[in-house]
């Protein structure tokens, strides 16, 4: 048995030992918000919860393997199915099993920034292959348009607007190219960073069925 009272203050021992149901817990900089999700952890596999049954989820790698360490140091077992990583680590272990049902297959491969960058100019040789007007956005600039459009859940339209108004008179163009972009990924079972977390967000929405897996396995 672990003794939380040594190790946690009372602000963190309060949410270790909470018996269940939905938390928030606010907390800022240097407050032990780590150290409060490890214990946790540990305190639910103690009380005999399945590891399978927990997800971690975090912003960075860093952070994510600190966690899982500091889990594997305080419980004795096998917490090998305990799923713990960024948002786009276990957005990406969901799409492995179910990305056909998006049109991908599930062996896609993940394009880093610089190749959604290099996908992008090829997009742009292909629909507009001799544009000589040297104020066309370039491929680098139409992947940060897809990218911001994708992460503020808006239109292509509404990016252009707010954050490239010199760009406007080229919007039938970057519209189109947006879309092969799209287009292109799935021809070639392709996704970027952004697509992780968009096509998971897709999937629960239009999928009651994967929606209602998760939703039952994941239970912390």
């Amino acid at each position: 048995m672990i003794d939380y009272e040594k190790y946690l203050n009372s602000e963190q021992l309060k949410v270790v030992m909470e018996e269940g149901g939905p938390l928030l817990v606010i907390a800022g900089a240097g407050s032990g918000k780590t150290r409060t999700l490890t214990y946790r952890v540990a305190r639910l596999i103690e009380r005999g919860v399945n590891p399978e049954r927990i997800m971690l989820a975090t912003f960075t790698n860093k952070a994510a393997r600190s966690m899982l360490e500091r889990v594997k140091m305080l419980v004795t077992g096998d917490i090998s199915r305990l799923w713990g990583g960024t948002f786009h680590h276990n957005a990406h272990l969901i799409l492995r099993r179910n990305a056909h049902l998006l049109g991908y297959q599930n062996n896609f491969s993940i394009l880093d920034g610089e190749d959604a960058k290099q996908l992008m100019n090829h997009c742009l040789a292909e629909l507009i292959p001799k544009t000589t007007d040297e104020k066309f956005p370039k491929g680098n600039i139409l992947a940060d348009m897809v990218s911001l459009s994708q992460n503020r859940l808006v239109t292509i339209d509404e990016i252009i607007k707010e954050r490239y108004p010199f760009f406007y008179p080229y919007l039938t163009d970057i519209r189109d190219l947006a879309l092969h972009y799209e287009l292109r990924k799935k021809t070639l079972n392709v996704m970027d960073f952004d697509d992780l977390l968009v096509n998971l967000k897709k999937l629960l929405l239009e999928f009651p069925e994967v929606r209602g897996y998760y939703a039952s396995r994941f239970s912390h």
